[in-house]
């Protein structure tokens, strides 16, 4: 991996666990040259990786729909930073940039992205490992959730097991990076015969 893709909230949220995962998150990709794409805000979650990782030396690029940008939320240290048309194209330009995703504690926009990326996965349209930092037990809830569908029958074992998940960020990243796709789900594969 070259460069990682970090969704996260635009919010600081209410703990200080969460901004303090932000930055150690933007300062360990800066410190092992991994290239950090992001969503190109200055506020919150957003705002606190891309300082941490500005501020350790890191390449970062933003990526921002126009009506946000204009709005003055885009972060002003990013140098590269790409203003597009809207958010379908802001996520799918985050999603060829990259190399990984992984998500931090956020709210509806970055379950949306994550849920989507990894729904991307599944169904072939690209390789990459999908993880998330799962900070003060933000995301038990939600992990407890994804075996209940494994359980339930409505996510294959191999597909579940993509989502890499952990509350230390270099120990996710190691694991994303000795990563391999498990492979389509099957009514995909019969499709392609």
């Amino acid at each position: 991996m070259q460069s990682v893709c970090v969704y996260c909230g635009s919010n600081p949220g209410a703990a200080p666990e969460y901004a303090k995962a932000a930055a150690a998150l933007g300062t360990h990709l800066a410190r092992e040259g991994l290239r950090l794409v992001y969503g190109g805000g200055q506020v919150g979650l957003m705002g606190i990786l891309a300082d941490a990782a500005v501020e350790a030396g890191g390449a970062v690029t933003g990526v921002i729909p126009d009506f946000l940008h204009h709005r003055e939320i885009a972060h002003p240290r990013v140098s590269d930073m790409r203003v597009v048309a809207s958010m379908h194209e802001r996520k799918q330009i985050m999603a060829d940039e990259a190399d990984g995703f992984i998500a931090l504690p956020g709210g509806i926009g970055t379950m949306e992205e994550l849920f989507e990326i990894w729904t991307w996965s599944q169904l072939g349209r690209h390789v990459k490992p999908v993880g998330l930092i799962n900070v003060a037990g933000y995301y038990d809830g939600l992990l407890a959730f994804l075996d209940r569908m494994q359980g339930d029958g409505f996510i294959q074992d191999r597909h579940r097991a993509m989502l890499i998940s952990g509350s230390d960020p270099a120990d996710v990243l190691a694991r994303m990076a000795a990563y391999h796709h498990p492979g389509v789900i099957p009514s995909l594969e019969r499709a392609r015969m």
